[in-house]
């Protein structure tokens, strides 16, 4: 692997646990169905991919006004992560 095939990856990779944050957020929007039905299922499935990582900047941000920030903090301290990594590695 050539440096410029890790810095595409390492950015999809990124780009990717961005948009699943993302994705959550809106589906948190939708409200539950009475049974376990496929959105439900998928809704929980990117519960456990993405909340685990949003729980470390729930204990410091609350909600205010029943509005979380957490996710934009969360997606803005990946992206500098991104680019400390890249100026480490590059």
């Amino acid at each position: 692997m050539n440096a410029y095939s890790i810095y595409t990856l390492v950015v999809r990779l990124f780009s990717v646990y961005e948009f699943l944050i993302v994705v959550w957020c809106l589906m948190s929007w939708v409200p539950r169905g009475t049974g376990k039905g496929g959105l439900d299922a998928f809704r929980d499935a990117l519960g456990m991919l993405v909340c685990p990582y949003l729980n470390l900047f729930r204990r410091f941000i609350p909600p205010f006004s029943g509005i979380d920030f957490s996710p934009i903090v969360a997606i803005f301290a990946l992206q500098l992560i991104e680019r400390f990594l890249f100026s480490i590695i590059f």
